[in-house]
């Protein structure tokens, strides 16, 4: 390690064993936001140690969704399974075996570490006695200080060893960017393995050693590390390498304020994906989970964040991820799109026999309705359902005026197809479309909306809908007039008694 740090360098060390969730996106994009803030480098590195866990698929779900989220990194995998970029690498740990195995023996060379052959039961019956004594768990020492011939023995015995760090009996303080100074009493900690008994390392070992040899300069990460620290600043200085500078930034809540976890809430970036959460939408968002600003401003570009945050400035409080927030921040993206935009976005959430012309006309349609892209679904099944379907989504009470009953709707449908079916395809648009029907809603007296209500009914089979005429005009004169028909069909094969006072 050179004597100063060239800069700022922050890294991103996910464990592929599951899909990228929101903490580590979080963590993510304070760590970019704070490389592009200061001009320092971005690093991501992935940690599969654990072998049995860790997946192609799950690497390729971590890189794909920062990706899609627009977090970018300056060194280490740039798509899943492929090459590294970058001076440091390589960047997956389960290729650094020999570093890690040169750096275990060095610590076992100078006494900082040891070979422990307790067994799994051995170490059980210990902390069951602890916690029968009310003390906290740790390792007992029994390994600490055994001589050759005592190892020799166990060996003999077929006992195979773990490696533990001597934990120095000090005590460690660190200042750390978000919750000021901290202080640990190491002599609490107990000796703990560094390498398992099948000779795999430990996150707690693994990290520092390639922290170290990647020049890692600041390590922002969750609350939930900080336990780890003390016992990485003591394997760093039993390796000599120089401290960086630490920050942990404040776990998410659940509203109940719990911890954020799979078991209760969705924490999968990949679902809020499919449900038509836009990245700026959501990158805004996580940015605000624990920082802010300093101001009333809450709509935030990518570059405008990297250029206001400031890392001091998270706070220490733990952050409720709160969804009616994210659906706000979604709409407020979505209507700032251009039809052309979001048409673009609503693509993938449509049919593909749905033209990209209908798509396109319909994006204005719906943009002042959608929370999430998703729900566009069920905005517009009508374009793409066959009439049949559309007929079934509704009971013929849904068609009755406010007020009125089966009969005035009977009315109300034949009135109005009786007004715009002689309209010829090519006058087929929405202006023409409302004004024949505002005709005659004004010839029999009543509001437009009450007498709209049986026609859009039967046009899109919901109650609410995008723009009714502008839903006609892209479904077309041939098939409005066929809904209008099933929905006469329905009225005239419902039970008398469905209908109010008001036809009797």
């Amino acid at each position: 390690m050179p004597p100063e740090f060239e800069g700022i360098r922050v890294r991103m060390a996910p464990s592929p064993t599951g899909p990228l969730h929101v903490g580590t996106a979080r963590t993510s994009l304070y760590n970019h936001l704070l490389a592009r803030h200061t001009g320092g480098t971005y690093v991501l590195r992935i940690e599969d140690t654990d072998r049995a866990r860790s997946t192609v698929e799950h690497e390729r779900d971590i890189i794909d969704n920062l990706h899609w989220l627009g977090i970018t990194w300056d060194e280490g995998p740039q798509v899943a399974g492929g090459d590294d970029i970058g001076p440091f690498g390589p960047y997956r740990q389960s290729q650094r075996a020999e570093l890690y195995a040169a750096e275990v023996q060095r610590l076992l060379d100078a006494g900082s570490a040891y070979r422990c052959y307790c067994t799994p039961e051995e170490l059980e019956a210990v902390h069951l006695e602890q916690e029968h004594r009310h003390e906290p768990p740790r390792y007992s020492g029994r390994c600490r200080d055994l001589t050759d011939v005592a190892r020799a023995e166990l060996e003999a015995a077929g006992r195979r060893a773990a490696i533990r760090f001597r934990v120095p009996a000090e005590v460690v303080r660190f200042s750390d960017l978000v919750r000021g100074e901290v202080e640990f009493d190491n002599a609490l900690l107990g000796d703990f393995v560094i390498v398992r008994a099948d000779g795999a390392p430990l996150y707690n070992f693994v990290v520092v050693v390639d922290d170290a040899a990647m020049h890692i300069s600041h390590v922002i990460r969750g609350e939930d590390h900080l336990s780890n620290t003390p016992k990485q600043i003591a394997v760093l200085r039993a390796l000599g390498y120089r401290e960086p500078v630490f920050g942990h930034i404040p776990l998410i809540l659940n509203p109940d304020r719990s911890k954020m976890s799979k078991r209760k809430s969705q924490t999968s970036i990949t679902a809020y994906r499919e449900q038509g959460y836009l990245p700026e939408a959501m990158v805004n968002f996580l940015a605000f989970l624990g920082w802010s600003p300093g101001t009333e401003e809450e709509v935030f570009t990518l570059p405008e964040l990297a250029d206001r945050f400031e890392i001091e400035h998270v706070h220490k409080a733990g952050a409720v991820f709160d969804l009616a927030r994210l659906d706000y921040l979604n709409g407020v993206y979505i209507r700032s799109l251009t039809d052309e935009q979001l048409a673009l976005r609503l693509r993938p959430f449509l049919p593909a026999a749905l033209e990209d012309r209908t798509v396109l006309a319909m994006a204005p349609l719906v943009k002042e309705r959608l929370v999430r892209l998703g729900d566009v679904t069920g905005l517009v099944g009508f374009l793409f359902e066959s009439d049949a379907t559309v007929a079934t989504w509704y009971e013929a009470a849904e068609l009755h005026p406010k007020g009125r009953g089966a009969q005035d709707a009977e009315q109300a449908l034949n009135r109005l197809q009786a007004a715009i079916e002689p309209l010829p395809d090519a006058d087929w648009a929405a202006d023409l479309l409302e004004t024949r029907a505002r005709e005659v809603a004004a010839e029999m007296a009543w509001k437009p909306g009450d007498l709209f209500k049986p026609l859009r009914v039967a046009i899109t089979g919901r109650t609410v809908s995008p723009p009714l005429f502008g839903s006609m005009e892209l479904l077309g004169r041939d098939r409005c007039m066929a809904r209008i028909d099933d929905a006469l069909r329905k009225l005239e094969a419902e039970p008398v008694s469905a209908s109010p006072a008001t036809d009797r």
